[in-house]
């Protein structure tokens, strides 16, 4: 996992993970049916992360706010380091976003990223085209039939 691609293809199912709603992810999870022996590296833990943020994208930055996150880092029995990180208190939900992590660098990658990582993907997809197209039908062209020149 130290090729540039590899590392882009794990930023984009930890980004999966986090961002799905917990009760699907282990509603996925229970189904795949591979609950990995691992040690806890670090347990679940709740925290709190500052948000920055700049004007424009290229002001000054500036603290804008904080939110809770959980945090957690196992490795599995045969090396594999998986992390888990996700927003608010649920220490189950990053519990499992770090198994799926640490199966996801192994022989499990293919069959995990067809019966988790896949219906989660397209799930999210689904639900940013109908967020865009709600956005779509307000939008309001304006345009001038006759424009008065003095």
């Amino acid at each position: 996992m130290t090729t540039e691609v590899a590392q882009d293809e794990r930023k984009a199912w930890m980004s999966l993970l986090a961002k799905s709603q917990p009760k699907r992810l282990a509603e996925l999870w229970r189904a795949y049916d591979a609950d990995p022996d691992f040690t806890w590296l670090r347990p679940p833990e709740i925290g709190g992360v500052m948000l920055r943020g700049r004007m424009g994208g290229t002001g000054a930055p500036f603290n804008m706010g904080e939110m809770t996150v959980t945090r957690c880092a196992l490795s599995l029995d045969n090396g594999a380091v998986g992390h888990g990180y996700v927003q608010g208190r649920d220490k189950a939900h990053a519990e499992i976003a770090a198994k799926v992590d640490a199966l996801m660098q192994g022989a499990q990658a293919d069959a995990l990223e067809a019966s988790v990582l896949a219906p989660l993907r397209d799930e999210q997809n689904a639900a940013r085209s109908e967020r865009a197209a709600k956005a779509a039908a307000t939008k309001v062209e304006f345009f001038t039939l006759a424009r008065g020149e003095d």
